[in-house]
């Protein structure tokens, strides 16, 4: 398989030309960022931020330096105390758990505790049914009487 030298000459000046259009178009691109539209713009002095926004964009501003940077606190406990206190901490939690553990409770036997409350309330009725109901409407209709007419 012989191929033509004419095929790799191609593809050789068309990347080429491909790495210089890339860089046009990159250098077209990074021509927007050029100017600065923000320090152009106009602001409106009736704009009730005018003043705040003429004092944010003066240039003149007071940056810090590094030799403003407050040295480090002298006051506060080294890191490994802090893994020490935690520690105490926790045998301390321990030592309340075993101390009170007597004193705790559980809701263990709650079926025996319901009967008994069930038993303390008294009878337990049932629901009525539906000829109940409707033998109750029938007896109360039987008794109710009309009201008498009105007198014009």
């Amino acid at each position: 398989m012989n191929a033509l030298d004419r095929i790799f000459m191609n593809a050789a000046k068309s990347a080429k030309g491909a790495r210089i259009l890339g860089g046009l178009l990159g250098v077209a691109l990074l021509s927007g960022c050029v100017g600065d539209p923000i320090a152009s713009a106009k602001i409106d002095p009736n704009s009730p931020v005018a003043g705040d926004v003429a004092k944010l964009t003066s240039g003149d501003k007071d940056y810090p330096s590094f030799t403003e940077i407050p040295p480090a606190p002298t006051d506060v406990r080294p890191v490994r105390m802090y893994g020490e206190r935690a520690a105490a901490l926790e045998a301390a939690r321990d030592q309340l758990d075993q101390a009170t553990a007597p004193n705790t409770w559980t809701l263990g036997a709650t079926s025996a505790f319901a009967a008994r409350a069930r038993s303390d309330a008294g009878p337990d009725y049932s629901a009525p049914s539906a000829t109940d109901t409707e033998a109750f409407a029938t007896a109360v209709r039987k008794r109710a009487t009309p009201p008498p007419p009105a007198k014009h």
